[in-house]
């Protein structure tokens, strides 16, 4: 898991952003990261009720966990693991707070946590 702005390193991982929007100051041009899979991101009535508040974290965590089995959200994440094989990719994330971010529990959801 990174930031989307972050410098790309060495690591040769696929790299696939997560988000649901667009980072802002970011060209299509210069994406840094070979895929986009908006639709494995919480939808848009939780992202919104969450609004990056780490004291909603816990619930929204639930929430988001949850969703992936009642909407086409799951199917997409079934793709991301399907694709990812052996080496599973680097989730990227315009969010600051990673710790607090839906690619954590993304990459969790993927890790079998």
């Amino acid at each position: 898991m990174a930031r989307v702005h972050d410098e790309v390193g060495r690591d040769p991982s696929p790299r696939v952003l997560v988000d649901r929007l667009w980072p802002r100051g970011l060209s299509r041009a210069d994406a840094p990261f070979e895929a986009w899979t908006r639709e494995v991101a919480p939808g848009s009535d939780l992202r919104k009720w969450y609004g990056h508040a780490p004291d909603r974290f816990e619930e929204f965590e639930r929430r988001h966990r949850h969703e992936p089995t009642t909407s086409p959200s799951g199917e997409a994440l079934d793709t991301l693991q399907a694709r990812a094989g052996a080496k599973p990719p680097v989730l990227l994330t315009a969010t600051k707070d990673l710790a607090h971010s839906q690619a954590r529990i993304l990459g969790e959801a993927m890790a079998g946590g």
